[in-house]
C-alpha cells in the first residue's frame, strides 16, 4: 500500500495545480501560447514564392509549451510539463527537486521568442529572396489568461525581383580564362528570381574553380557583388568582381611540392626512421612502416610538379580516412619563400589496431516462445600492412518452448542457430587490371572476400549445415547512391542428423523436405541502394532493390555442352545445385518535425521463382516475418505461409514458416520522453506492422498458403504496440510490447480483431538498435 502513496500524491498536486500555467512566471514576463494566425499578403505561388514563405513563416514560428508536433500553432489540451514547473519549482532537494528536473517544462515567454528581432530577420530574408519591397510586422493578441498572449504575423511579400544581367568583370585574365572555360557551369541566369542564396552558391563555386587551378589562399571575401535596380525597373543588374586588397598570395597559382608524412603510433609514438623516393617522404617508428609504403603512396592522388587542386586535396583526405587505420590526418600546406611552390606535411596517428562490437537481443511471447541472440565482432585493422580489415564474426541465437503440450514436458529447447565468419575487406576495388594510382569512385568503395559456416539446430528433427565463400564490391559513384556487385557466391547446404519424426514431416510435406535437402547454390547478385538522409533533410528516404540469380550461369554452361536450361537434376561437384531468380525491394521514409517528433514508415517485399534444376527455393533464401525488426506481435517465422496454420498438435507447428513472397509494411511514431536522461536521451515509440509470407505454387501439405486475391487483407496479420528507446548516441537500447490485432488463420473468433485472448497476442522484444 505504501508503495502507491508517492505517486498518488504526485498526481494530486499536479492536479491541484492545473488550473494555472502562469501562477509562478516572473513578474515581468508573459506566457507565450503560439501563434493565432498568419497572413499573407501579394502571395506569389511560384515555387520561389512557397520556398520563401517557408523559409519566412520558419523564421517567425516558435512552438509554445505542449506544442503538437513542433507546431508553433497548435498545442496538445493537457499542458503537464507547465503544471509541474508551477507546482515543483519550490523545491530545492529530494523527489520534488528530481520531478522538476526531470519533467518540469521551461516556460516559453514573449521576452524568449523576441517576435521584433524575429520580424526583422524575417524582413531580410523577403530581401535576400528578391523581394525588396516587402515587409512582416506583428501583433500581440490577448488570452483569457491576462498572463498569456499570442502573435500574429502580417507578411507583405510584394512583387519578387528577376536577374537582368550576370558579367564577369576586373578579374586577371589567366582567372578571367577559367571563368569562361566553365561559364556553362555557373549557377545564376538572367530572368531567374534575384536570391542571395544563389549568389553565396556562385561566390562558392569560383572560389572552388580557383582553388583546383591553382590558387590555394583565394577565400570567399575576395569576391563582390554589385547590383543595380534601376537600370530595369524589376530587374537586378549584376555584376561579379574581385574585391579589393587581395593579398598577393592570392593572386598567385601554386604546383605541389615535396609531401612528407609523418606516421605517429597510436600510443604517440613519433617517427625516428624513413623512406624517401622521388618527392614523397615517410616517416615511421620501429623497424618498418605500420602501413606499406605503396598502400600510403597511392591514397594521395597528386604528384609532384602537378597544379595544386582542391578536388585532389579532398579525395586524398577522403581516401586516407577510407583506410580506416588512421585516428586523424592533419594537413599543413607551406609555400616556398619567394616560390610558387607548396611543400606539404601531413600528420597522421594510428587508431587502435582492434575493433569489436557485441549485439544482443531477446524476444519473448505469452505463447511460450523465447529467442535470445547475440552477434560479437572482433576486427583487425591494418592487416598485414595492407589497410585491409581481418574481421571475425561469431554469432548465434535460441528458442525454446514452455509448454506442457510439448510432449508432456515443461521446458524443452526447441532450436538453436550458430555462425561463424572470416572476412578480408579492402578500401578500394581489388581488381587485376584496375591498376590505376587513382580509384575511381569519390566516395566509398570496398571488395570483401568471405567464408562462412553456419549451423542451424531444430531439436528432436534435424540439423542443417550450411558454408561457403563470396567476392563483393561496392561503390559510390554518388553520396546519394551505393552498388553492391556479389560475383561469386558458392553456398553448400546440407542436412543433417534427420530424425524419424522429421522423416514423418517429410513424408507428410514434400516441399518442406526438398527446400531443406542437400543442394549446391552458385548465385551472382546485385545490390542499388537509394540514401539521402546525409543531406539532414526534413524527409528522409532510404531505397534499397536486390536481384539475385542462382544456377542460371551454370546451366548456361551445361547447355553449352548440350544439356537443356530447364532440364531437372543437373549436379555440381556431385550435388544437385538450386536454379532460381530473386528480387527484393525496401523502402524507408522518415519525416523529421524535430529532435523531438519523427515519423518513420517502412514497406517491403519479395519475390523468389525457382524452376529448371529445383522448383522449390531453397530454405536459407526464403522470406519470413514476425520477430524485434519486423511485425512485432509475432515472434520470428511464426506467421504464414499465407492463411495456413499448423495445429498445435502437429509437429511441424515447430518448424519454421516461410515463403516465396513477402510483403510488409510498418509505421512508428517517435517522440521524445526524457532529455539527457542518464547521459542519453529516453525516447517513447507507437507502432503499427502488418505483413505476411505466402508460396507461389501450392501445397496440398498446407492449405491456404498459396498468394491469391481472394481474401488477401484478411490474409495480412496485423499488429500494433508501445516501446521505449534509451538513446546514447553511440548506442540504442531498444523494448519493444507488441500486440496482436489480426492473424491471417481462422482462430474461431468472429470478427477482424480474431485474437482468441489478449495475453496470446502479446510480444515483447528487447533489441539493439531502431527496428528501421
Amino acid at each position: 500500500m505504501k508503495i502507491h502513496i508517492i505517486p498518488l500524491l504526485v498526481a494530486a498536486v499536479i492536479i491541484s495545480a492545473s488550473c494555472s500555467t502562469t501562477r509562478n512566471l516572473p513578474e515581468e514576463e508573459i506566457l507565450y501560447t503560439g501563434i493565432k494566425k498568419i497572413n499573407i499578403e501579394d502571395i506569389d505561388t511560384k515555387e520561389h514564392g512557397k520556398k520563401t514563405i517557408d523559409e519566412v513563416t520558419a523564421a517567425v514560428s516558435v512552438a509554445p509549451n505542449n506544442s503538437f508536433l513542433g507546431s508553433a500553432k497548435y498545442r496538445i489540451p493537457l499542458p503537464v510539463g507547465l503544471w509541474i514547473y508551477n507546482s515543483f519549482q519550490k523545491y530545492e532537494k529530494g523527489l520534488g527537486k528530481w520531478i522538476f528536473r526531470k519533467l518540469a517544462a521551461k516556460p516559453v515567454t514573449l521576452s524568449s521568442v523576441n517576435p521584433d528581432t524575429r520580424v526583422k530577420i524575417a524582413s531580410n530574408l523577403l530581401k535576400d529572396y528578391g523581394y525588396f519591397n516587402g515587409d512582416v510586422t506583428y501583433s500581440v493578441d490577448s488570452t483569457r489568461n491576462p498572463r498569456a498572449i499570442k502573435i500574429s504575423y502580417d507578411i507583405k511579400m510584394g512583387q519578387p525581383y528577376l536577374i537582368d544581367t550576370v558579367t564577369y568583370e576586373g578579374f586577371p585574365e589567366h582567372a578571367d580564362n577559367i571563368i569562361r572555360k566553365h561559364l556553362d557551369e555557373r549557377l545564376i541566369h538572367s530572368n531567374e528570381n534575384f536570391n542571395v542564396t544563389k549568389l553565396n552558391e556562385e561566390r562558392e563555386r569560383l572560389v572552388s574553380l580557383f582553388k583546383d587551378n591553382g590558387y590555394y589562399f583565394f577565400r570567399g571575401e575576395y569576391i563582390s557583388f554589385l547590383a543595380d535596380t534601376l537600370i530595369r525597373p524589376g530587374y537586378v543588374t549584376l555584376k561579379i568582381v574581385p574585391g579589393n586588397n587581395i593579398p598577393d598570395e592570392a593572386k598567385k597559382q601554386y604546383i605541389i611540392g615535396k609531401t612528407e608524412v609523418n606516421l605517429i603510433g597510436y600510443n604517440g609514438e613519433q617517427p625516428e626512421d624513413s623512406i624517401c623516393a622521388r618527392d614523397f617522404k615517410v616517416n615511421y617508428f620501429g623497424k618498418k612502416p605500420e602501413l606499406k609504403y605503396g598502400v600510403l603512396r597511392k591514397r594521395f592522388l597528386y604528384r609532384s610538379g602537378e597544379t595544386y587542386s582542391l578536388t585532389r586535396q579532398n579525395y586524398t583526405q577522403e581516401a586516407l580516412a577510407r583506410l580506416g587505420v588512421f585516428k586523424f590526418n592533419e594537413f599543413q600546406y607551406t609555400p616556398r619563400n619567394g616560390s610558387d611552390t607548396l611543400d606539404i606535411k601531413v600528420n597522421s596517428m594510428f587508431d587502435l589496431p582492434y575493433d569489436s562490437e557485441l549485439e544482443f537481443n531477446l524476444t519473448t511471447k505469452d505463447t511460450k516462445q523465447t529467442g535470445p541472440g547475440a552477434k560479437f565482432n572482433l576486427s583487425r585493422n591494418n592487416f598485414m600492412r595492407m589497410g585491409a580489415s581481418l574481421n571475425l564474426e561469431l554469432k548465434g541465437s535460441y528458442e525454446w518452448q514452455t509448454s506442457s503440450t510439448v510432449d508432456g514436458r515443461s521446458s524443452v529447447m526447441n532450436s538453436y542457430e550458430l555462425g561463424a565468419a572470416l572476412s578480408l575487406e579492402f578500401p578500394r576495388i581489388v581488381l587485376p587490371w584496375l591498376k590505376d594510382r587513382i580509384d575511381p569512385f569519390r566516395f566509398p568503395s570496398n571488395t570483401n572476400f568471405k567464408l562462412y559456416a553456419e549451423q542451424i539446430n531444430r531439436a528432436r528433427y534435424f540439423k542443417m549445415l550450411s558454408f561457403g565463400g563470396t567476392v563483393s564490391y561496392s561503390f559510390q559513384p554518388k553520396r546519394s547512391m551505393k552498388h553492391s556487385v556479389t560475383p561469386l557466391n558458392l553456398a553448400f547446404n546440407t542436412l543433417q542428423n534427420r530424425t524419424e519424426e522429421f522423416n514423418q514431416i517429410a513424408a507428410q510435406n514434400p516441399m518442406l523436405f526438398y527446400s531443406l535437402n542437400d543442394q549446391f547454390i552458385p548465385s551472382q547478385s546485385y545490390t542499388v541502394t537509394f540514401d539521402n538522409s546525409y543531406r539532414k533533410r526534413k524527409n528522409r528516404v532510404w531505397w534499397e532493390n536486390s536481384l539475385t540469380s542462382a544456377g542460371n550461369i551454370t546451366s548456361l554452361i551445361y547447355a553449352a555442352l548440350g544439356q537443356k536450361f530447364t532440364e531437372k537434376d543437373k549436379k555440381l561437384l556431385g550435388t544437385p545445385f538450386a536454379q532460381f531468380l530473386k528480387y527484393s525491394s525496401e523502402i524507408r521514409n522518415t519525416v523529421w518535425f524535430n529532435d523531438m517528433h519523427q515519423l518513420a514508415f517502412r514497406a517491403m517485399g519479395g519475390i523468389i521463382w525457382s524452376y529448371g534444376n529445383k522448383t522449390i527455393a531453397p530454405y536459407t533464401e526464403q522470406f519470413y516475418v514476425g520477430g524485434a525488426n519486423s511485425i512485432r506481435a509475432f515472434t520470428i517465422r511464426s506467421i504464414g505461409p499465407g492463411r495456413y496454420q499448423p495445429s498445435a498438435s502437429n509437429t511441424y507447428s515447430y518448424v519454421d514458416q516461410t515463403g516465396d513472397i513477402k510483403l510488409e509494411a510498418n509505421m512508428e511514431y517517435r517522440f521524445r520522453l526524457l532529455s539527457k536522461f542518464a547521459g542519453g536521451n529516453l525516447n517513447g515509440a507507437v507502432f503499427l506492422d502488418a505483413g505476411n509470407v505466402w508460396l507461389l505454387r501450392d501445397d496440398p501439405a498446407r492449405p491456404n498458403a498459396q498468394f491469391t486475391f481472394n481474401r488477401f487483407f484478411d490474409s495480412i496479420a496485423l499488429g500494433t504496440g508501445a516501446g521505449i528507446r534509451y538513446d546514447l548516441d553511440f548506442l540504442v537500447l531498444r523494448l519493444d510490447l507488441g500486440i496482436a490485432l489480426h492473424v491471417p488463420y481462422d482462430t474461431g473468433k468472429k470478427g477482424y480483431y480474431n485474437i482468441p485472448r489478449f495475453k496470446d497476442g502479446m510480444g515483447l522484444h528487447f533489441a539493439i538498435g531502431y527496428p528501421f
